[in-house]
């Protein structure tokens, strides 16, 4: 399929899929009058690759899924260096949440106390 095909049926753009390829995530073969032409088996690729990003995933990161894809897999998430990163980006998520949780526990005292205080100063 050319180029465009793919695009509308990933729900992507053509710029984005030769960023992707630029990158090394999809491939592509050039016909003989040089356009793009895609097999089938790039659309789940480009969906993994766009699924992945939107939860935060980084380019580099996105590599092993690719791989484990290419390799016949079902899901990119079949392989050990996809289970890898996965528990990597959990282990983030996890020093993310505590570091919120930490921050709202600290705002919440903060306000707590501050709305037992009678006002310090008006502003007017």
């Amino acid at each position: 399929m050319l180029i465009g095909e793919l695009a509308q049926q990933a729900g992507t753009s053509t710029r984005t899929l030769r960023y992707y390829e630029q990158h090394g995530l999809v491939r592509a073969h050039r016909s003989t009058n040089g356009y793009r032409v895609y097999d089938a088996a790039e659309l789940p690729v480009v969906h993994q690759i766009r699924t992945l990003l939107a939860a935060g995933f980084g380019l580099d990161d996105i590599r092993p899924f690719v791989t484990c894809l290419r390799a016949g897999h079902s899901s990119g998430d079949d392989c050990p260096d996809s289970v890898a990163v996965l528990r990597r980006k959990l282990a983030e998520v996890d020093d993310a949440l505590a570091r919120l949780t930490a921050l709202r526990a600290d705002l919440q005292h903060r306000l707590t106390g501050t709305e037992q205080r009678p006002p310090a100063c008006e502003f007017g």
